[in-house]
């Protein structure tokens, strides 16, 4: 898709993330919802080689699909995209606002998969009232664990 400046670099590489609020609290209330969205979404824009595809959760985690460059660090991604999120969200709305486990979720995915993949992120609240998740895809790393930013 794109290029590091280093050469010519072809690349479909999808990435979808998920990640809980700490302590699995439910801490992304109605009013937050959107404004935390919205700097996920502002943070992966203004992300070097991050091309923004879709995010979606509930009131304690979210899901966020994006396609990367091969010069982007999955983990390190996702660990500047939680901590830019937390701290603009402590920042404006007051501190221990909103806080991130430690761990997260990572699975890559073909481009064919891609319109089921966003529908299954902008349904999560339906998805999760009726219990038909996809395992898989909520999937972290820390049930439960410390605050990362």
């Amino acid at each position: 898709m794109g290029d590091d400046g280093s050469g010519h670099t072809f690349s479909e590489i999808f990435i979808y993330y998920n990640w809980h609020c700490i302590r699995d609290r439910n801490l992304i209330v109605p009013s937050l919802e959107p404004v935390v969205r919205g700097e996920i979404i502002e943070y992966c824009r203004k992300s070097r080689g991050v091309h923004f595809l879709g995010v979606g959760g509930t009131s304690n985690h979210v899901h966020l699909v994006v396609q990367i460059e091969p010069y982007v660090g999955i983990s390190e991604f996702v660990g500047r995209v939680k901590g830019a999120n937390s701290h603009e969200i402590n920042k404006r709305f007051g501190r221990d606002t909103l806080g991130w486990q430690r761990g997260y979720g990572v699975v890559s995915f073909a481009k064919k998969n891609l319109p089921g993949i966003l529908r299954y992120v902008q349904l999560q609240k339906e998805h999760h009232q009726a219990g038909s998740i996809n395992e898989t895809l909520e999937r972290n790393g820390e049930e439960g664990g410390a605050e990362d930013g």
